[in-house]
């Protein structure tokens, strides 16, 4: 198959294709902060939050916070991106990543998945309320992640639509897949995969059929890339420019 075939074929599957992301080289030193608070859950689990240096317009929250959270300079190098804050819950230091994958997928352990959802949805929202004095609609917040973390934001977006009016998914996982009825109501999804990750492609393809048949507003890129950073990164102030744009 040629590239241009492969393009093509991604058009005429609805999906939004791309030969590269635009080169973004991230703001150093920053114009905003990085703020670390450490919580009790799971014995000291710690929370980043990137704070624009303009009053925030939008919030995004993610798992892997220890990675996204870092992505405030590329927001702040980027066009037509608003202050949009980043509140980043850090992975577990666990060596078994079957501990991360169960706090991020309900597929696996169902009451590891539920305390971390308890922490990360309520106790994480909760104290940014109370630290920041952000409370931003719907339509203002999103539930971001990669790899695994795209799992989280999924399966998070999904079970709380009223809270979290977009998600951002890079390379998800195939451990937590479309349930075979989606919910009525859903968020809109931007969902991402790299030509040179394949099997994650095609677990994003798959999330971005499921969503759009349910109804919901999707993107779909695919672009040269692994699996890993500065490839997400890059992505990321598009995500935020799609859903928050002014």
């Amino acid at each position: 198959m040629t590239k241009q075939d492969s393009s093509n074929n991604a058009r005429a599957a609805g999906r939004k294709y791309r030969e590269a992301a635009p080169v973004t080289v991230p703001t150093d030193p920053i114009a905003g902060e990085l703020v670390t608070e450490t919580f009790d859950y799971d014995g000291g689990r710690q929370v980043t939050v990137y704070v624009p240096a303009d009053r925030p317009e939008a919030v995004v929250f993610a798992g892997d916070g220890q990675l996204i959270s870092q992505w405030g300079g590329y927001l702040e190098a980027a066009a037509d991106v608003p202050a949009t804050m980043i509140v980043g819950a850090h992975r577990t230091d666990a060596d078994d990543e079957m501990v991360r994958i169960g706090e991020y997928s309900p597929s696996f352990d169902k009451a590891r998945f539920a305390a971390h959802e308890q922490f990360f949805v309520q106790d994480v929202r909760q104290w940014v309320r109370s630290r920041f004095g952000v409370t931003l609609p719907t339509d203002r917040t999103a539930v971001c992640g990669v790899s695994a973390g795209a799992e989280l934001a999924l399966a998070t977006g999904i079970r709380h639509p009223d809270i979290y009016g977009a998600v951002f998914a890079a390379s998800p996982g195939g451990g937590y897949r479309p349930p075979e009825t989606m919910p009525e109501k859903l968020p809109r999804a931007y969902l991402l995969g790299g030509t040179e990750e394949p099997w994650f492609l095609e677990n994003a393809t798959r999330w971005a059929d499921a969503l759009r048949a349910a109804g919901a507003d999707i993107v779909m890129t695919a672009r040269p890339g692994d699996h890993g950073d500065p490839f997400w990164a890059e992505e990321f102030p598009l995500m935020v420019a799609w859903a928050f744009g002014n």
